[in-house]
């Protein structure tokens, strides 16, 4: 195929087939998209394979199958590996001719060329992950277990009859993201990898460490591997110490794969965090990631090498002011590739394992997964505009696409072209901005301000499938997204700008952005605009009700902190909540908290609020929403409660989401075009 730049094949993603009669975008087409999950090479770098997620729209849900791709084949169509109705296929990966999987609670196999899969486990108690050695002879498997478990074998229920449905707890974490404590943890087993499959319950490798690993709740596979030779297993885990809430401590764990000796700590010097060990193909060095700042959970991450002999360790982009987000070694061992934010964009980078040096290899776009393999390089992206698909990365910030796996689905659908703005925030820095165009539109539109989360966070060129900017587009909107002081992609200095801060240099960024925005783009209607975030951007929802009161027709604000008092008590994650107020509890510095805090002002609040929640959130709980929206009634301001019992901090479910753009779409539209617009 021939190389095109990535702008060029984003701008062409949903227009590969055009028919006679086009129309916008809606939620009901997003959520039918098919998604890739993260793309995997074989290790000559012919077979290209990956899980990818078609919705169930009468179950409610997604499901996954594998699928493959024959890169060696010029034209070659992506075809289904493995593909049972009954079962979701998840989490590919190879070794040698052989590709592995989970389904049904179990581990799988298949040859890459195709066949029938085979079951290879039959331990019960389910599991969260694992990875085949290099050498193919052992599996290893992360599972929730009992602190301890020397096995996978399920530990029995010896609760006697009628002890009642409490639960009792000593210490925090009591609950964590959408989950109680059950009393279990994530841990490491290795079983035997043979001929006739992994049987039994395996053989814990670290059964005297307390803490989780891969951590929880969004610790994955990058948090564990194997050396090449397949004797020594790293992983990252946080010891929880008295109260786990307050650590961000995450280290680099390495483990005999036998489990012949106990684990060895790498990282012990440093109480940041440390996370995603990966051995180099020649077994001599040892890279992860680590932040400096204990405590801190959006510090700058540097990419950390260790000569595995000498020990000796060196911080290999110190110089380089951005934070990887993932990396992985080159065939040769000579470099790494890394992702990393960088103004609003999200590109793969090459790091000199010597010297450090970083080289960009692509352009616009946002890269979420990336593949090395003997001959090429794989990577997953997607844009403001185009859902993802799989790019071949050349030379030159060149791509070539593999695969258009919505191409279908999205032929007849006109997307919105995107502009970009940089105006002066805040302490006169250069801060940058989009705005969002609906296809088509003739005259003035109304304007969504939509504020990220975070909020150490980026409006970048991303697509989503909760707050999709094409789809505020294609209901007539001009989108406008600003990223202000505490956003990522710009220096850490500039993301660091937010702590104590929340309340005052994102806020006057955000007035600058949006002045700028409408000063330089005449379609958008200024005097007609409702703003919405979610998180963070739900805080600042709260706060505009009080310190920018007249600007918006309506505000749509997502599990928001409304009182900064009860959040400090209530959430779970206290590094966060107490980092960003200065570093100290509520009870010991109570005005870090009220500074900035929404309910001190809410007798200055006037404008239609669209409050919306979840009861599985832990992290800003409904209890917040249900704040905001008794002040929002008590002052007699029209507004509106959406309450989902089975959601967290997200809303995944297909039918919720659609639920969720109707209220949204339905709220603004009453405020900037029905009724409520006079």
């Amino acid at each position: 195929m021939k190389t095109l730049t990535l702008a060029t094949l984003l701008a062409l993603s949903a227009t590969l087939t055009v028919p006679a009669a086009a129309r916008q975008l809606t939620i009901d087409d997003v959520a039918a998209l098919n998604r890739v999950g993260t793309p995997v090479l074989s290790k000559d770098g012919r077979w290209l394979v990956w899980a990818q997620r078609e919705t169930d729209v009468a179950a409610d849900r997604g499901r996954y199958d594998v699928w493959r791709l024959d890169l060696s084949r010029p034209g070659a169509q992506p075809m289904r590996l493995a593909a049972d109705p009954q079962l979701d296929e998840n989490e590919p990966q190879i070794v040698g001719t052989t590709v592995y999987f989970t389904a049904d609670d179990a581990v799988w196999s298949v040859p890459v060329t195709g066949g029938t899969p085979r079951r290879l486990t039959d331990f019960k108690g389910g599991l969260n992950g694992f990875k085949v050695a290099p050498t193919g002879d052992r599996l290893l498997v992360w599972a929730d277990r009992r602190p301890g478990a020397p096995s996978l074998e399920p530990a029995t229920d010896k609760r006697p009859a009628n002890a009642g449905s409490g639960r009792t707890y000593d210490q925090l974490f009591v609950r964590h993201w959408d989950t109680w404590a059950d009393g279990t943890r994530s841990q490491l087993f290795v079983l035997p990898l043979t001929a006739t499959g992994a049987r039994g319950n395996g053989r814990a490798l670290a059964p005297t460490l307390l803490g989780d690993t891969p951590s929880k709740p969004f610790g994955g596979a990058e948090e564990v591997n194997w050396s090449p030779d397949g004797r020594t297993v790293y992983f990252a885990l946080r010891e929880p110490g008295r109260i786990e809430p307050l650590s961000t401590n995450l280290d680099i764990f390495a483990v005999p794969a036998d489990a012949s000796a106990p684990p060895t700590n790498l990282s012990s010097a440093n109480q940041g965090t440390d996370t995603q060990p990966s051995v180099s193909p020649d077994g001599r060095r040892l890279a992860w990631l680590a932040m400096r700042r204990a405590g801190y959970e959006a510090d700058r991450y540097v990419v950390t090498v260790r000569d595995l002999a000498t020990g000796k360790t060196v911080s290999l982009t110190e110089r380089w002011d951005r934070s990887p987000a993932s990396l992985q070694w080159a065939p040769d061992s000579r470099s790494l590739y890394v992702t990393a934010d960088d103004t609003q964009e999200t590109p793969l980078f090459q790091v000199d394992a010597t010297t450090g040096h970083v080289t960009r290899l692509t352009g616009e776009g946002h890269v979420s997964g990336v593949a090395v393999g003997a001959r090429s390089v794989v990577v997953s992206m997607d844009s403001l505009t185009a859902p993802g698909d799989f790019y071949r990365v050349g030379a030159q910030r060149g791509v070539t696409r593999l695969t258009s796996v919505n191409a279908g689905k999205l032929a007849g659908i006109d997307m919105p072209t995107v502009e970009r703005f940089s105006f002066k925030g805040a302490n006169n820095d250069t801060a940058w901005g989009y705005a969002v165009h609906p296809f088509g539109a003739v005259g003035t539109v109304p304007i969504a301000f939509m504020v990220h989360g975070g909020p150490q966070g980026s409006s970048n060129n991303s697509w989503s499938y909760r707050w999709n900017p094409a789809v505020f587009a294609g209901a007539g909107y001009g989108l406008v997204a600003v990223d202000f002081h505490g956003s990522t992609g710009y220096g850490q200095a500039f993301t660091d700008a937010i702590r104590n801060n929340w309340g005052g240099w994102p806020l006057e960024d955000l007035q600058k952005g949006l002045a700028a925005a409408t000063a330089k783009f005449p379609w958008l209607d200024a005097g007609n605009a409702c703003a919405l975030g979610a998180s963070y951007g739900g805080y600042m929802m709260n706060w505009i009700e009080g310190r920018w009161p007249d600007r918006f027709k309506c505000i749509v604000q997502h599990d928001g902190v409304f009182d900064a008092r009860a959040m400090a008590y209530e959430t779970e994650e206290l590094w966060f909540d107490e980092w960003e107020h200065g570093g100290k509890a509520y009870f010991q510095d109570p005005q870090a908290f009220e500074k900035w805090n929404p309910v001190n002002y809410v007798d200055k609040w006037k404008t239609p609020q669209l409050v919306i929640t979840g009861e599985k959130d832990f992290r800003i709980p409904y209890t917040q929403g249900l704040a905001a929206f008794t002040a929002l009634q008590r002052r007699g301001i029209p507004s509106r409660l959406l309450v989902f019992p089975n959601e967290n901090h997200w809303v995944l479910k297909p039918s919720n989401s659609r639920q969720w753009y109707r209220e949204v779409l339905g709220w603004m539209d009453r405020w900037t075009k029905g009724a409520g617009a006079q």
